[in-house]
Parts: C-alpha cells; sequence; structure tokens
C-alpha cells in the first residue's frame, strides 16, 4: 500500500498517521528504555524529597534537613551503602522499597541515585 501526503500527529508515545485517504494508522508506542523506567520511579518515589536533581531542596527535603545526595559525603558511600539505604530505608525518616520495588529494581535505582552527581 503506497501511502501519499501523510501527517503525523504525536501524543505523547502515539504517533498517528493521517493519510489523504482518512485512513488511520497507528504505530505502537516506543518502550520505555530501562533507564527510563528506573528515572521514572525515581522521579515518582524519590524525588519528593530528593528533588529530580538529588539537591533535597524540596519542600519535604528541606524540612527534613534531606543531605544533596550529589555531595562528595554522600558520593563516599560504596555502591552496597547505596543498594541498602534504598533496599532497607535511611535513618528514621527513609523507608526501604526492597518489599515494594523488589532487589533489582532497588539497586538500579540506587545506581540512578549515585550517577545525579555527574550530571551535577
Amino acid at each position: 500500500m503506497m501511502l501519499r501526503n501523510v501527517r503525523l500527529l504525536v501524543f505523547g508515545p502515539l504517533v498517528v498517521a493521517l493519510s489523504a485517504s482518512g485512513v488511520l494508522m497507528a504505530a505502537p508506542p516506543t518502550p520505555a528504555s530501562p533507564q527510563d523506567e528506573v528515572k521514572q520511579v525515581y522521579v515518582k518515589k524519590c524525588a519528593v524529597c530528593h528533588g529530580e536533581d538529588g539537591a533535597g531542596k524540596t519542600a519535604k527535603g528541606k524540612k527534613l534537613k534531606m543531605k544533596d545526595i550529589r555531595s562528595a559525603e554522600v558520593q563516599k558511600l560504596t555502591p552496597a551503602q547505596w543498594a541498602d539505604a534504598v533496599l532497607k530505608g535511611s535513618g528514621e525518616d527513609m523507608d526501604g522499597f526492597e518489599k515494594e520495588l523488589g532487589v533489582e529494581m532497588s539497586r538500579k535505582l540506587a545506581t540512578y541515585m549515585r550517577d545525579l552527581a555527574a550530571k551535577k
């Protein structure tokens, strides 16, 4: 089938092609990359306190006197310590995510958080 005068309409991740004949064809949404999935979890679960950039400058982060996770002090933690904090929680104010997110996603989340320092 040959398409002429095709217009693409973008609705979020869904792309719809509208041909001159009025036929609609929908392309399947592009699956999120594993890194995008981890970022979405971070934004949903962590950013309320830590902020999207990890600085902890949110209202809740300031109230809890959150440390900037990109700081040299926090970056000195080992990967195992980062994972442990996400899995089991940290201090009185941070709950662990092992049961909710599972071990694998919690570890990926710890790596994502640690890597925020490189984006500073």
